[in-house]
């Protein structure tokens, strides 16, 4: 909501901020179309597969006993497929070799920020599971911890809800794991699906 106007979906209201605002600096949201253009190929790009890959991924594995559902290991086994893919994507494609941030920015853009934040929800998995799925990329990795630092203190006050979560949900997996006989404690998160 800005006054009387209403806007939904994340990249539109993003683009929105960056445009009615002024002051807002213009690495947010280029004004070069050129680079306004690549930057809209990463937001368009991420709805497609990074968003269909975690999003499906971390519901399928740890949200839906939530709404009732039971967790989904066929679900989850095909979104990560999609979700190790773009990460792949990303370090391989949108992140260039020069600069720090996509598209081989030195300061970070809406869609840094949007995909940085759709990464983030893989936080509220079991701890193995994160490192073995984003483990592996390094690059990946350190452009999450540029953009974090490039918009403190904002980010970590934004994302508070997702920690406080994160900490629900590894309770409920040590209760499990704490009801479970000594001997098949070895089982990871895929396996008790």
């Amino acid at each position: 909501m800005d006054g009387r106007f209403k806007l939904f979906e994340s990249h539109a209201i993003l683009r929105y901020l960056a445009c009615a605002f002024p002051g807002v600096a213009d690495h947010w949201y280029p004004a070069d179309l050129y680079k306004r253009a690549k930057v809209d190929s990463v937001l368009d790009w991420h709805h497609s597969n990074l968003r269909r890959g975690a999003a499906v991924y971390v519901f399928s594995t740890v949200l839906a006993p939530a709404f009732g559902l039971p967790l989904n290991q066929q679900a989850a086994a095909e979104a990560e497929k999609v979700l190790l893919a773009s990460l792949a994507k990303i370090e391989s494609v949108w992140l260039q070799k020069k600069g720090r941030f996509l598209l081989g920015s030195g300061q970070p853009s809406i869609a840094d920020l949007s995909l940085v934040c759709e990464i983030m929800q893989l936080q509220v998995l079991d701890e193995k599971d994160h490192k073995r799925i984003i483990g592996p990329y390094k690059r990946v990795l350190k452009w999450i911890d540029d953009t974090k630092n490039a918009m403190e203190p904002h980010f970590g006050e934004v994302h508070l809800i997702l920690f406080k979560a994160k900490e629900k949900f590894q309770k409920q997996r040590d209760a499990v794991g704490s009801s479970i006989p000594q001997s098949s404690r070895k089982l990871d998160l895929h396996s008790k699906m």
